[in-house]
């Protein structure tokens, strides 16, 4: 029996997803989460197989929640999905150690044997997004500008990201500077946008 733990923000498709896996025989589903925070305690609680991972959460990202399940002392196996075709979210989701990634209008069929496969200790990756992914490569961006760049999206004021960062406005405007020089951006605000569709933030 693999016991999977379900994590998705929407109580609809988490439902759902649910109902279809415990039609399988060999599958039993032990929990349900909708944020990351949560999927967290209940990795840890329930000691799951495996945790089906929406790439977007609240209060935790998908990615960053994998990333404190499978360092922790119950570590499991993480299989990221996602409605997003972000060559950067597979190419984190995989350096951080997660077993799957794949897109949420999977067939069905091809979920399940996905979840037999990482369960036999195989990795199972979109073959469009795996493509996509080792031809993009790595993001080109430090952990700072990364920082600085979703700041932007949240707030384009670079006092505010420099409060927030507790970074000098200098500090921030160099950083925005270099981040847009790595992405090729005529602005700041085209930066932020490149790298988050890239998957890079």
């Amino acid at each position: 029996m693999i016991r999977i733990l379900v994590a998705d923000d929407q109580s609809l498709i988490r439902h759902s997803i649910a109902a279809i896996l415990s039609y399988e025989a060999d599958f039993d589903v032990v929990g349900e989460a909708s944020t990351g925070v949560e999927a967290v305690q209940l990795a840890h609680t329930l000691a799951p197989d495996l945790v089906l991972m929406d790439v977007h959460m609240p209060l935790q990202d998908g990615i960053a929640a994998a990333a404190e399940i499978l360092s922790g002392e119950n570590a499991c196996r993480i299989l990221m999905l996602t409605a997003f075709a972000r060559p950067g979210y597979l190419s984190r989701a995989v350096k951080l150690g997660a077993s799957g990634f794949l897109l949420k209008d999977t067939p069905p069929a091809e979920l399940f044997d996905a979840i037999r496969t990482i369960h036999r200790g195989g990795l199972v990756l979109d073959p469009m997004l795996a493509s996509e992914s080792f031809a993009l490569g790595d993001s080109p961006l430090t952990r700072r500008e990364a920082q600085v760049l979703v700041s932007l999206l949240v707030d384009a004021s670079t006092s505010a990201v420099a409060a927030a960062m507790h970074l000098s406005e200098g500090s921030v405007r160099n950083l925005i500077s270099s981040a847009m020089t790595k992405l090729g951006a005529a602005q700041r605000l085209e930066a932020a946008r490149i790298a988050y569709e890239n998957g890079w933030l």
